[in-house]
C-alpha cells in the first residue's frame, strides 16, 4: 500500500488506521463526471463530453471498486468505446503495476508501468491515495475519477448516445431506495470486510466483523422473499454488492477473519450470487487466481508468508437453488 506525496511515491503501510486500530478509509478526491454534453456533472469541472474511443479504463482484477465499473462496461456493451488496462495482482513496494504475467494488460494508452505514474501524470505534485479504477481523459491526459461509484454512473447512463447498448440500473423512481441500500451495504460489508481484516486492536475487530454479520443476517433475509435488492429490479445496488459478497469465502473469511458464518451458509445469498455470477455479462470480468494472490500475497502485514491456500472449493456454476431465482438469456 502507498501513497503520493506532492507527486513522489511513499510507502504508507499504517497511515488508513487509526490510534484505535481502526481502518479510516479516505473519500475518493478526483471525482469529475462523464455527461452526454460535456457538462459539469454533479461534482468536479466539466468538460468531459461522452464520446466513443476518448476514454481508459484502468482496473485491477483483484479489486471488488475496480471489478464493479468492469461489469458495467459489459452490461452497457462498451467494450469497442471505452479502452481496458489491467493491472497485475500483486500491490507490493510500486502499488499497482503493469508487470507483464497471466491476466494482466499493459498501459496501451501512456505506456506507464505502475498506476501512481498515471496520478503523477494527470495531477503534478499530487498528493494522495493511488487506486484502482481510474478513468482516465486520452484528450485531455487527465484522470476523470478515481471513484467507482461515479464511474458506473457513468457507465449507466453517459454513453447512450454513443453506442452503449440499452438498460438503466439506476433508474430515477427506484434512486433513493437505491442509494439508501448502498449506503447501508457500504458500511456494513462493502468496507466492513476491509474494517475487519485491517483492524488493529480487538475492539475495531469486534465492532466490524459485528456489523459484517448483522448486515450479512439482513441480506438474506430480504433475498428470501424477493429476486433483487429492489424487488423483481436488477440494479447498481446489486452490483456493488456482487463483487463483495464473490470475494467472501474465497478471502474475507479466512484472510479477513470474517469467519462467524460462511456465504454458503446463507442459502439465499448463495443462490442469488450465483445467479449474478450466471450472467453473461459477469464471466469475462472474474478472475479468481488474481483475486486470491492478490489479498494473500500483498497483505503482508495480515498474512507474512504470502502462503495462497488451495480453498475453498466454490461452485459457482451450480444451479441456484431460490423459488424466485432470475434467469438469464
Amino acid at each position: 500500500m502507498g501513497m503520493l506525496v506532492e507527486g513522489n511515491w511513499k510507502s504508507d503501510v499504517d497511515r488508513l488506521v487509526d490510534a484505535s486500530g481502526a481502518l479510516q478509509r479516505p473519500s475518493s478526491v478526483l471525482r469529475n463526471w462523464v455527461t452526454p454534453d460535456g457538462s459539469a456533472g454533479p461534482t468536479g469541472e466539466g468538460g468531459f463530453k461522452a464520446e466513443s474511443g476518448r476514454y481508459h479504463l484502468y482496473v485491477a482484477r483483484a479489486c471488488p471498486w475496480a471489478h464493479r465499473t468492469t461489469i458495467f462496461r459489459e452490461l452497457k456493451g462498451l467494450q469497442e468505446h471505452i479502452g481496458l488496462s489491467v493491472t497485475h495482482w500483486l500491490m507490493a513496494d510500486d502499488g499497482w503495476t503493469f508487470t507483464p504475467a497471466p491476466g494482466v494488460v499493459a498501459d496501451s494508452v501512456n505506456g506507464v508501468a505502475t498506476v501512481w505514474q498515471l496520478y503523477a501524470l494527470s495531477e503534478p505534485g499530487y498528493t494522495g491515495r493511488v487506486t484502482v479504477p481510474v478513468l482516465w481523459d486520452r484528450h485531455t491526459s487527465r484522470i476523470v475519477s478515481n471513484e467507482s461509484a461515479d464511474i458506473i454512473r457513468m457507465f449507466n447512463s453517459a454513453f447512450d448516445g454513443v453506442g452503449a447498448t440499452d438498460g438503466d440500473y439506476a433508474p430515477a423512481a427506484l434512486l433513493e431506495e437505491i442509494d439508501g441500500i448502498n449506503d447501508r451495504i457500504y458500511a456494513g460489508l462493502n468496507n466492513g470486510v476491509y474494517r475487519a481484516g485491517f483492524a488493529r486492536s480487538q475492539e475495531a475487530y469486534d465492532s466490524a466483523v459485528a456489523e459484517v454479520f448483522d448486515t450479512l443476517d439482513w441480506l438474506e433475509e430480504l433475498l428470501s422473499r424477493q429476486t433483487f435488492l429492489c424487488g423483481d429490479r436488477l440494479t447498481e445496488a446489486d452490483w456493488r454488492l456482487f463483487t463483495t459478497l464473490l470475494r467472501f469465502d474465497l478471502v474475507y473469511h479466512g484472510h479477513f477473519k470474517c469467519n462467524l458464518r460462511r456465504l454458503v451458509d446463507y442459502p439465499a445469498l448463495w443462490s442469488y450470487t450465483r445467479e449474478l455470477h450466471a450472467h453473461p455479462a459477469v464471466a469475462p470480468t472474474v478472475d479468481i487466481a488474481h483475486i486470491k494472490r492478490h489479498y494473500y500475497q500483498s497483505h503482508r502485514h495480515i498474512n507474512p508468508t504470502g502462503v495462497v491456500p488451495a480453498g475453498p472449493d466454490a461452485d459457482f456454476d451450480a444451479r441456484p437453488s431460490r423459488a424466485h431465482a432470475a434467469s438469464w438469456a
